[in-house]
């Protein structure tokens, strides 16, 4: 099977060569799509270095600047899919997505249309050093949205997920109207409502080794909000189901 990793970057200069070598080293075929918003710190450049030290299984997509996770990641889909893949995975650059469960999710992918990547279901967890009020934020944020949206499964915020190219093909991009942590949730919302078959593999979800965490409370206080707006949007796919994408 024939995997991209597409993972986003800002000011992970130091994080990127480790993570590459990290995945070139699993027993899968993989190759990664680098998509950086003109990071101040470099990282553009580290990601062009890596393309000459692996020519042919690293690339680079180059933006002007911060425009979102929505975008990035749907900029790499489209740029992905016009090449040769089976799979294409969503993946952070901090090192708090272990590489190495992309060999369950890769299982797992064999009869799932989308794998998660799940800190929530038995095996999964967060990282051990974090402190009790911080473990029980995520734990409810997650919970928070899969009850307002009725989602049947375990960790519907997670960022690390592995999903089947002909699956992508069949999501209406153009409807994603959320971005930051809200757009992680909404893909797994469209992709409920669309019934596609969703598997959850264990992950253990470590706090970035090197750099600064870009999530806040401000952020998860608004992404409260938003997905309502989410449960609003989509009213009429819930009714339709997998006749939207037939």
């Amino acid at each position: 099977m024939r995997i991209t990793v597409v993972t986003p970057t800002y000011n992970e200069a130091e994080n990127l060569p480790k993570l590459v070598s990290a995945l070139f080293s699993l027993p899968l075929d993989i190759n990664v799509l680098v998509v950086d918003d003109n990071s101040p710190d470099g990282t553009g450049r580290v990601a062009d270095e890596l393309v000459s030290k692996y020519p042919g299984r690293v690339e680079v997509l180059h933006r002007p600047g911060k425009m979102g996770l929505r975008s990035a990641y749907l900029n790499g889909f489209q740029k992905v899919m016009d090449g040769s893949v089976d799979a294409i995975v969503q993946m952070d650059a901090d090192f708090s997505h272990d590489p190495s469960a992309l060999l369950d999710m890769a299982s797992l992918l064999q009869v799932n249309d989308v794998v998660l990547g799940s800190r929530y279901v038995k095996g999964g967890s967060v990282d051990e050093r974090w402190p009790l009020w911080r473990r029980s934020l995520s734990a409810f944020g997650n919970y928070y949205a899969r009850t307002i949206l009725g989602l049947p499964l375990h960790d519907v915020t997670t960022g690390y997920r592995m999903w089947r190219r002909e699956t992508l093909q069949q999501v209406p991009f153009e409807r994603i109207q959320s971005n930051g942590y809200v757009f992680l949730v909404e893909m797994a919302y469209l992709a409920h409502c669309l019934e596609f078959k969703i598997g959850e593999a264990p992950i253990y979800f470590a706090d970035r080794r090197w750099g600064r965490s870009k999530m806040s409370i401000k952020i998860q206080m608004e992404a409260a909000f938003r997905i309502w707006q989410v449960w609003w949007h989509y009213r009429d796919l819930r009714k339709a189901g997998r006749s939207a994408r037939l």
